[in-house]
């Protein structure tokens, strides 16, 4: 008799009780990973592995140990964006993260497979499976900030990463367009239904300066991310405009050189959420 089905603060005994169960994935027990955050996207093509790998360089700078769990399966760029060739080592304890000249840990799909242009024709359980052994089965030593590069969507892989790994909060990335708010809400959406705290929204592409001229320009469209940010009770970490510059630094594998600090802010705020 009215009952509320909040079996947390309920002293009966009853058969329907049920108790909230941790599915959260174990470490490997040689790891140490303080706070994870990931960074989705509802839709592809916006940016989302070129923030989270912006982000991890952002708090390296900042003097803290991060780390990039690459849960794009079908969709790796982390290495690409750092220049890492190399493949991951292992043995009888674990894998081996590869450390980038900064010393961020990654661990990528495309650090295992024999060539980098090999495609993953996998289904989802085996896509899911791979992204909780980057989380059970890899040595990740003495991290701060680990960024989890999300798939686009809300799907198999983004449910997994939820349920299997400790999340402390998500980062979206989203560009100004007009569909953005429904896709900005879906991933909304699925966040509070798994009780994951939003830090924020990154708009990347949001605007370009004539490198004659100086006039910046809204390629696509003036941007509604300031009201879609309050409609849903959170906050504009950032708007990263088109740069050249940049962009030429991520396809030589070299973002770590890039000195441009569109994320700082966003770094500062999110760190200070977390805490």
């Amino acid at each position: 008799m009215g009952c509320t089905h909040d079996c947390s603060g309920c002293t009966e005994n009853c058969s329907d009780r049920e108790e909230k169960k941790d599915l959260h994935e174990k470490l490997n027990p040689l790891s140490s990973v303080k706070k994870v955050i990931g960074v989705v996207s509802g839709k592809g093509g916006v940016g989302k592995s070129l923030v989270t790998s912006s982000l991890a360089v952002a708090f390296n700078r900042m003097g803290y140990r991060t780390a990039v769990l690459d849960a794009d399966i079908t969709g790796p760029s982390i290495p690409k964006a750092f220049g890492i060739k190399e493949k991951c080592q292992g043995n009888d304890s674990g894998i081996f993260p590869v450390a980038t000249e900064t010393g961020i840990e990654l661990m990528s799909i495309n650090l295992l497979l024999p060539n980098e242009t090999d495609p993953v024709i996998w289904r989802g359980p085996i896509i899911a499976g791979t992204v909780k052994q980057f989380w059970t089965d890899v040595i990740w030593q003495d991290i701060d900030y680990m960024f989890v590069d999300m798939p686009p969507g809300t799907g198999d892989v983004a449910l997994t990463v939820f349920q299997s790994i400790p999340v402390d909060g998500i980062v979206i990335v989203t560009s100004p367009q007009d569909l953005v708010s429904m896709i900005v809400e879906k991933a909304v959406k699925m966040a509070k239904m798994m009780n994951i705290p939003i830090l924020g929204i990154v708009e990347n592409m949001s605007s370009f300066k004539c490198p004659d001229c100086g006039k910046i320009h809204s390629i696509f469209g003036e941007s509604k991310i300031s009201e879609i940010a309050e409609e849903i009770g959170t906050k504009v970490l950032a708007r990263v405009p088109i740069d050249s510059e940049m962009a030429a630094f991520v396809d030589k594998g070299q973002i770590e050189a890039f000195q441009g600090n569109y994320l700082t802010d966003a770094a500062d705020a999110i760190k200070e959420q977390l805490n």
